[in-house]
């Protein structure tokens, strides 16, 4: 199985701050102190723009983790499967992986990590988006926030929304 023409990449979708920290909190709060070598994106190439449908890899050296959107608020991370050296194949998509495709995401290359939080939302009274749950990465003075953006991914950069709950990783 894949998604998007990604090889061995078989992502297990999960919903709710407990059950993504149940199954991932202590390995990305291990991920503190660790220098980050690359963000890379799958790109379009003939639009020329990031595709926003695949996952996302942070990538450590030693321990590389991807983050994917989808739906609603469903969330799937996963641990050195996804390997951003292999081309993607899939039919009717010219796309290729890129590392650090923005001005902002190259900034954070060389940048060591602080901390990891799941950061859930509260929007207020009647907002459907409450309680989704996005990942924040503190490479202070740097942050890296990788939310859902409507079943795809959407990055922002700097402290994250005052809306958002944190709830950092410890190991």
């Amino acid at each position: 199985m894949f998604r998007f023409g990604i090889q061995d990449y078989e992502p297990r979708w999960l919903r709710g701050r407990d059950s993504i920290t149940a199954v991932h909190g202590l390995r990305l709060a291990g991920l503190a102190g660790r220098t980050l070598t690359h963000v890379w994106v799958v790109w379009d190439l003939d639009d020329d723009e990031w595709f926003t449908n695949a996952p996302v890899v942070l990538d450590f050296d030693d321990e590389r983790v991807s983050i994917d959107h989808q739906k609603f608020d469903d969330l799937c991370i996963t641990w050195n499967t996804v390997d951003p050296s292999r081309p993607i194949e899939i039919t009717g998509f010219n796309l290729a992986w890129r590392p650090d495709a923005t001005p902002q995401l190259a900034e954070l290359a060389g940048q060591t990590l602080h901390h990891t939080a799941l950061l859930e939302w509260d929007g207020g009274r009647g907002d459907m988006a409450n309680g989704n749950v996005t990942i924040g990465f503190d490479f202070s003075p740097y942050w890296l926030t990788i939310f859902n953006a409507l079943d795809e991914n959407g990055f922002d950069f700097g402290e994250p929304d005052k809306r958002y709950r944190h709830h950092r990783l410890n190991s």
